[in-house]
Formats: structure tokens, C-alpha cells, sequence
């Protein structure tokens, strides 16, 4: 009699990012967003207890993956040796230009995720957490003993210049989205003025950057 033959099939293991990448699937596949947990889970061979360990509602879903696109673009130019000796200048080019690379290599996801129900930047609260870790990065900038301007910083305090970086922010991702020139190269011209902006408000003599600024936008909205 012949042995009975042992297979040994092994569970696939089940992470957040696996989960995350299931996720961002569904919505581009179907062009919209599954039901609820248990309708997502069932479509992608989850178990609904592995789901729940890791978030607890599709919405927190929804936010970790801006919190991993932020963690990624960390990630990666912290591998850059020389990072931690750039101005505040160079650390915000490099992570902006990192940020707006991951968002591009993700674009048709990120234009779903800030376009779904058709309220473009009106629907943010996706990006809630992705704010908290964005406005952090930028008040250790200001609190690292690296910066040449830490003496000026009682003038703009650390909570404002860090909403302001936020604003920011938001209004380069909405002229990225909108952009639609070859290689979103004028997305590349807005983020060095815009950042240029932002660091002067730690010096004394902002207004030129801002007037470089708005002749910029000015000038794109009437071409």
C-alpha cells in the first residue's frame, strides 16, 4: 500500500502592504471603491481578521497608503549619504521631487483616490495622516542643528511655517494633477520656485520669491 503523499501548501502571508496593493487593484480595475471590508476581503481571498489587524476601516486604508508613499519617499533619500548635510533648501527639493516621483509612478491611483465622488481637493481626508508626517519633516528641518537660520525662526513659529509648508504642498500636488506638460516638467519649475518661497520665510526678504512666484502661476494660467 502506498504511502499517502504529504502536500505541504503553505498560507500565503498576508501584510498591510499586500493588502495595500490589493486595494489600490480593485479601485483601478473597477473604477470604484469596494462596498465595505467584507465585500473587499471576499473579492480578494482575504480573511477579514487579517484585514482588521492591520486597519480597521477601508477610510484608514485609505490614509496609510499616502503614509506609505510619504515613508517611501523617506525611505529613499535618507539613503542619500549626504542628505542629512543639505540646506533646508536642498531637503525640501529632494523630498518634493522624491514625493512628486512616487506620486507620478502611482498617478492614475492618486487621481482616483483625490477625485472620487468628483470633489477633487475637496475630498482631503485621505491625506490626514500623510499631513501629520508631512508638517513633522518639516518642523525637524527647522529644529535641526544643521539649519543657518535656526536665530530666525522665533519669526515665523514652527505650527504656522509648518501649515504654510502644508499649503504648499497642496497647491503643487493640485497643479501636478492639472499639469500637462511633457514629463510634468513644469510641475519641476513650480516646486523650485515654490520651495526657493518657503525657505526665504525663514529669512528676512521673501517677497521677491513670492513676486517670482506669482508671475509663474500668472503666467500659466493665462497660457
Amino acid at each position: 500500500m502506498e504511502a499517502t503523499k504529504k502536500t505541504n501548501t503553505k498560507k500565503k502571508i498576508i501584510d498591510d502592504n499586500t493588502i495595500i496593493s490589493k486595494y489600490m487593484e480593485y479601485v483601478l480595475e473597477k473604477n470604484d471603491e469596494p462596498k465595505n471590508v467584507f465585500s473587499f476581503c471576499k473579492e480578494n481571498q482575504i480573511n477579514e481578521t487579517e484585514f482588521y489587524t492591520f486597519f480597521n476601516s477601508l477610510d484608514s486604508l485609505k490614509q496609510q497608503i499616502w503614509v506609505k508613499f510619504f515613508e517611501n519617499a523617506l525611505e529613499t533619500i535618507h539613503k542619500e549619504e549626504a542628505f542629512e548635510g543639505y540646506s533646508d533648501k536642498n531637503k525640501l527639493l529632494t523630498l518634493y521631487f522624491t514625493l512628486f516621483e512616487l506620486l507620478t509612478i502611482n498617478r492614475s491611483f492618486v487621481m482616483f483616490s483625490l477625485k472620487e465622488n468628483k470633489q477633487g481637493l475637496k475630498n482631503l481626508k485621505n491625506l490626514k495622516l500623510f499631513r501629520n508626517h508631512f508638517k513633522n519633516f518639516i518642523v525637524t528641518i527647522i529644529e535641526s542643528e544643521s539649519s543657518a537660520k535656526n536665530d530666525k525662526v522665533a519669526k515665523v513659529t514652527k505650527p504656522i511655517f509648518a501649515e504654510g509648508a502644508w499649503l504648499q504642498f497642496l497647491l503643487l500636488l493640485k497643479f501636478w494633477m492639472e499639469d500637462t506638460s511633457k514629463g510634468f516638467e513644469k510641475t519641476d519649475v513650480l516646486i523650485e520656485k515654490s520651495v526657493n518661497t518657503v525657505v526665504d520665510l525663514l529669512d528676512t526678504k521673501p517677497l521677491e520669491s513670492l513676486f517670482d512666484l506669482g508671475k509663474f502661476l500668472w503666467k500659466e494660467k493665462m497660457n
